[in-house]
């Protein structure tokens, strides 16, 4: 495959948008190109949890084309362009590594962390800006979670240690069960999304990604529940003709499978 530089992707780019381009091309907009961008991100987390390197370089490229894409809508706005973009990153990176680039002192990642936070808030300050203004509104849920938490986390707002947190899932567990019993709808949602909150908090306390867990748990969850489909093919069976039992034993066997 023939290397090309990030100036002939740009180059690209531009030709596609251009009159006598790509018809679908020129017909995108920033808004069109939202789930695009959201699928790449994924893909490329994808190839990433899969270890296979050849298609995390493919998803990354079609992860820089995004921002390549989207720079050069904005170019024809006239508001910025990529390089516009790439200097305000590397402007970024500059100031917050003070330990790097100027003459603070961080030995340990905890202190860079640490000063990160202190000069976001300073950013924030001079924008008006509050402590959860940067966790961005359309994240996923389980995602959005922990950064909000983290965020007010770093300004204090947090349990002391980790076993009140399970205090607190006990409690969410039980006005859950107090919602189910009332059969009010609006009760059990809302008891089911700060008993989801209260988990989030445990995995960042002890320093697991949440979402991340759950994907591995749909994953896992979706290779046991196909062996199991796999195993009723084999016997000419479908679901309707297995007991429950049955179908703990597969989901079992599949388990012991894994383990092996």
């Amino acid at each position: 495959m023939t290397k090309r530089n990030f100036d002939e992707l740009v180059a690209l780019m531009h030709r596609l948008r251009a009159p006598g381009g790509c018809p679908w091309d020129r017909e995108q907009t920033m808004e069109t190109l939202r789930a695009f961008v959201v699928e790449e991100s994924y893909e490329v987390v994808e190839a990433i949890n899969s270890g296979d390197r050849i298609a995390l370089r493919e998803e990354l490229g079609d992860f820089l084309l995004q921002a390549v894409f989207l720079s050069e809508i904005a170019e024809e706005e006239g508001s910025f362009d990529i390089y516009d973009a790439i200097g305000a990153i590397h402007h970024k990176l500059v100031t917050r590594h003070p330990h790097v680039f100027a003459d603070f002192k961080a030995g340990t990642a905890d202190e860079v962390l640490a000063n990160w936070e202190k000069l976001k808030a300073e950013e924030r300050k001079g924008k008006n800006e509050g402590v959860l203004s940067g966790v961005p509104k359309s994240l996923p849920a389980l995602l959005k979670a922990m950064r909000l938490t983290e965020k007010a986390a770093n300004v204090g707002f947090d349990w002391e240690k980790t076993e009140d947190v399970f205090d607190k899932l006990d409690e969410e567990t039980r006005e859950l069960k107090d919602a189910i019993a009332s059969n009010d709808r609006a009760s059990i949602e809302h008891e089911i999304g700060d008993l989801l909150f209260t988990v989030v908090n445990i995995a960042r306390r002890l320093g697991i990604q949440a979402e991340e867990s759950l994907q591995a748990t749909n994953v896992r969850f979706t290779r046991r529940f196909e062996h199991i489909e796999r195993a009723l093919h084999a016997d000419g069976r479908q679901f309707r003709d297995v007991t429950l039992g049955e179908l703990d034993r597969l989901w079992n066997e599949a388990k012991a499978k894994e383990a092996g």
